[in-house]
């Protein structure tokens, strides 16, 4: 009867909240972690093969800059064209470096994510993929920034020459963010602030304790050679601030996670997801969502906002490179949801999601 008491409800309520089950990492018969789901499969050697080699890739990217320039504008951030501004308040502001590279602005603290402002997404920059639109900055023309988070060890996602860039710019002042075992690549490249984390565990920058980053799960995979398949680990980031939540994605596909992250720390103010890099459909489903699943994560998460990432930039996969954008304004119509809800940015283009004065709740 005492359960039924209002005090009692919230009490149960509680309880039930610690009690919840969270999806752990793991790591297989060798060591190597690996994904819990049932949703993750790896593709086949023949699905591989029949990629690699008879699949058409329709991405058609124009060989002309006039072409992309109409398409795809590359603008000119707004701290680049005015460095006074760049100081961050306490509001909520995203701003698309290209791919998966975001400068966030959230209460006080400059995150950036998956920073890569090389040419090239390889191990050597006369070879591999490279870039159709070229990042609107530089490392050197940033703001200040306080915290990098690196999603996994992917060479689109971690860029050996950017980090040693902002490394050489920012020194043991900038916190970076990595999952389990990447710190000792990031400490052999120089970095001091290096904070590697388990999936549900957390951390803040110092001097910023207000603010929480949470390495969060993902469905994806890890390798950099030919040796080191998932031997490190990797992740979402979910950050909290006293006034607003952002969420980044990385690479990922879809998984039960995303709704797990939102029962716990939704609903986000901003998320950034991912929406392209998916066909064919058999070999990128378990490694990278369509846009059809990035609007399942924004409902998943209670986002009351997603920017789209990782497209426009690289060619990795064989759908039309302009297709993904479609897609989702396809896919957000069909859900009833507003276009305005999961918006897309040019190259460089920031948009303000709350500012300093605004009541975040209204």
């Amino acid at each position: 009867l005492w359960g039924l008491h209002p005090v009692g409800l919230q009490i149960c309520y509680y309880l039930l909240f610690l009690q919840e089950e969270v999806t752990k990492s793991c790591r297989d018969k060798h060591g190597r972690w690996a994904n819990p789901w049932p949703t993750w499969r790896f593709p086949s050697y023949s699905m591989l093969f029949r990629f690699l080699f008879l699949e058409k890739d329709n991405s058609n990217v124009p060989a002309s800059k006039e072409a992309l320039d109409r398409e795809l504008p590359v603008m000119e951030p707004y701290f680049v064209q005015n460095p006074n501004l760049s100081g961050s308040g306490p509001g909520l502001r995203v701003t698309w470096l290209g791919h998966a590279t975001v400068l966030v602005e959230i209460d006080g603290v400059n995150v950036l994510t998956d920073p890569i402002f090389s040419q090239r997404a390889s191990p050597i920059q006369y070879m591999g993929p490279k870039r159709f639109r070229g990042p609107p900055c530089t490392v050197e023309q940033l703001p200040r920034i306080d915290a990098v988070v690196i999603s996994h060890s992917h060479y689109d996602h971690l860029d050996a020459g950017s980090v040693a860039s902002l490394n050489a710019r920012f020194g043991g002042e900038l916190r970076w963010f990595v999952p389990m075992g990447l710190m000792d690549w990031l400490v052999k490249m120089g970095c001091e602030n290096v904070m590697e984390l388990d999936w549900w565990e957390e951390n803040c920058v110092p001097g910023h304790d207000d603010v929480t980053f949470v390495c969060t799960p993902s469905q994806h995979w890890s390798k950099r050679t030919a040796w080191d398949d998932n031997k490190s680990l990797w992740s979402s980031w979910t950050v909290l601030g006293p006034d607003h939540r952002f969420f980044f994605a990385g690479d990922t596909g879809y998984c039960s996670s995303f709704a797990e992250i939102g029962r716990r720390f939704g609903p986000f103010d901003l998320a950034a997801i991912p929406i392209g890099a998916y066909l064919p459909r058999d070999v990128m489903k378990g490694q990278h969502v369509d846009p059809e699943e990035a609007v399942q994560i924004h409902e998943d998460l209670q986002a009351r906002q997603s920017v789209a990432i990782h497209w426009g930039t690289f060619a990795l996969a064989y759908e039309y490179y302009l297709d993904p954008p479609l897609r989702l304004r396809e896919a957000l119509e069909q859900k009833g949801l507003k276009p305005d809800c999961f918006f897309t940015l040019h190259h460089g283009e920031s948009r303000l999601i709350s500012a300093q004065d605004e009541d975040v709740f209204d």
